[in-house]
């Protein structure tokens, strides 16, 4: 059986490439950007890149000794930066969850290297030469990119970093066994860091935002005429060459800043969140309406300018989620209101329906 499914997407990746024969990718960039911005808000930025990467990797006419694409997202917490990542393996693999991810906090310490690489000879596992990497979700296939994601970069140790360096240069890590490599040529890399995070969460306070442009005005004049939004770049771009050798920088071929989630910006992710709220019960053979001035509510108390969507997550969990379930105890199915009175969600069944 697996050799038969094996053939039938074999197949179905070879009607997909005579439909483009100029390239061996299939997917379409266009069709990913459509998923990417109704998936992220607020980053047309760095959206804006990606769309360029893609059409790069589409026509496959990048260096073949390198991987497809490295990109490090810096920005504070709860902005869309894994979750891009997320959205690039559902546009692409059909599954968000499609990408080897590496959380870089368990390899802290120095001797967490050999998870990465593989444990050295003479060491217990250094003939299996095995890595927490997962091949296939790297390699991808001939017609799709593999996608790796380093979450929280700055957490690694030296080793590590230096054994990533080694992969963005030629595309391949040998493992310490020395007989097995993995190969990164046809992936997309994306790493993701709260390097200068403080910094820019510190500017969320006036009074702490004008207490630093003073200081950073006086140390160093170059500072003084710049526009705050610049100045906090500036300032990470200075956190960032202060954590990591220039040689690693160099070898990356973005280094994208993700902007705070403005208010404007939370009506569209409490939509995005109410679909797949309305996903979740459908299974359950529920539907649920939710009133504006219910909208407006989780707005108001889940926007959190320094935690981002989470805050609106959480906001959503507490204020609606909870009744909802409340509510499913008492109504057997069907369609559902969640309206508000003397200020609390009250969650009743859709007028009209029993």
């Amino acid at each position: 059986m697996p050799f038969i499914n094996d053939q039938i997407k074999a197949n179905e990746e070879q009607i997909e490439r005579q439909k483009d024969p100029t390239s061996r990718f299939t997917f379409k960039t266009e069709d990913v950007m459509d998923h990417l911005t109704s998936s992220i808000y607020g980053q047309d930025h760095v959206l804006k890149h990606l769309e360029d990467m893609l059409h790069i990797v589409k026509a496959d006419i990048g260096d073949p000794y390198r991987p497809l694409y490295v990109a490090l997202f810096l920005g504070p917490t709860g902005v869309g930066k894994t979750e891009t990542v997320r959205a690039l393996a559902k546009s692409i693999h059909g599954d968000p969850e499609h990408y080897c991810r590496v959380d870089m906090n368990t390899l802290s310490q120095e001797h967490y290297a050999a998870a990465l690489t593989g444990a050295p000879p003479g060491y217990v596992g250094s003939k299996e030469g095995s890595s927490i990497f997962d091949n296939e979700l790297i390699e991808g296939s001939f017609s799709k990119p593999g996608i790796v994601l380093f979450d929280e970069l700055e957490k690694a140790s030296e080793p590590v970093i230096q054994a990533l360096l080694n992969v963005f240069d030629t595309g391949t890590l040998i493992l310490t066994s020395g007989e097995q490599r993995i190969d990164f040529h046809n992936t997309l890399i994306f790493m993701t860091s709260n390097i200068g995070s403080r910094d820019m969460g510190d500017y969320i306070d006036p009074t702490v935002r004008k207490k630093m442009k003073r200081l950073f005005h006086r140390s160093k004049p170059t500072h003084w005429k710049m526009k705050e939004d610049s100045l906090v770049k500036q300032l990470i771009n200075e956190e960032l060459e202060d954590t990591f050798p220039p040689e690693f920088i160099n070898r990356i071929d973005d280094v994208l800043t993700f902007q705070w989630l403005k208010k404007d910006t939370m009506r569209e992710i409490l939509a995005s969140q109410l679909h797949l709220l309305n996903g979740r019960l459908k299974k359950k053979n529920y539907h649920l309406e939710v009133d504006e001035d219910v909208r407006q509510l989780l707005i108001s108390k889940g926007y959190d300018q320094k935690y981002g969507a989470r805050a609106l997550k959480r906001c959503l969990r507490k204020y609606l989620e909870l009744p909802v379930a409340l509510a499913m105890r008492k109504i057997p199915n069907g369609a559902l209101r969640a309206s508000l009175s003397n200020g609390e969600v009250v969650v009743s069944p859709l007028e009209g329906e029993d």
